[in-house]
């Protein structure tokens, strides 16, 4: 089994899977910080499989849209815990 294969029939699938978890616990999380945990989870999960498929079609354009969208993910995490903070003081 090559490398290739393995990305495609075994970390693509889990990935997928867990992407489908992670955002039903996105939809069902009990309070809003549950579901920005999700969020940011769910991006992150992203950002995996785009690597997965810069590494399968051997482009490394893809690893440009992962990193902007690490930043993206890392500024609405911290623009989410800015409103929960300024919402507990209320």
């Amino acid at each position: 089994m090559t490398l290739h294969e393995y990305l495609q029939f075994v970390i693509l699938p889990i990935m997928a899977l867990s992407a489908i978890l992670i955002f039903v616990r996105f939809l069902m999380g009990p309070s809003l910080s549950d579901r920005v945990v999700a969020l940011d989870l769910l991006i992150t999960t992203a950002i995996g499989t785009i690597s997965v498929f810069a590494v399968i079609f051997n482009e490394k354009d893809y690893l440009d849209v992962a990193i902007i969208l690490a930043l993206i993910a890392f500024l609405t995490t911290v623009a989410f815990a800015y409103y929960i903070e300024k919402q507990k003081k209320r």
